[in-house]
């Protein structure tokens, strides 16, 4: 099981910093750098905060990390082959404000 280490405060997924989404999706296929990145799977807090405490007490963490970034050297069949990622992002509103700092050019 992968650990998402989340620094996006208002993600409907992050609890004190670790990522509870069952999958998530990486994107930003022909990145050249981490901020080319984004993790598609953010949801703000304010919409889904119901929602995620559902999942959080359900789940032990991300079980799989998709990912169309063709240029990561994680990058395996489209599944992130990295033990643990790195997600950041400030006062994101839209998934594509958040980065996947993991991110590594092949």
């Amino acid at each position: 099981m992968p650990k998402i280490n989340c620094s996006v405060s208002n993600c409907s997924h992050n609890d004190k910093n670790t990522c509870y989404a069952n999958i998530i999706n990486v994107g930003g296929k022909s990145a050249k750098k981490d901020s080319d990145t984004c993790c598609a799977s953010f949801l703000d807090s304010i919409a889904y905060s119901s929602l995620t405490n559902i999942i959080n007490s359900n789940s032990n963490g991300c079980d799989v990390i998709a990912c169309n970034v063709c240029t990561c050297t994680y990058n395996s069949n489209q599944l992130c082959n990295s033990k643990s990622i790195d997600v950041s992002g400030e006062n994101v509103n839209l998934y594509s404000e958040t980065d996947c700092l993991t991110f590594k050019t092949t």
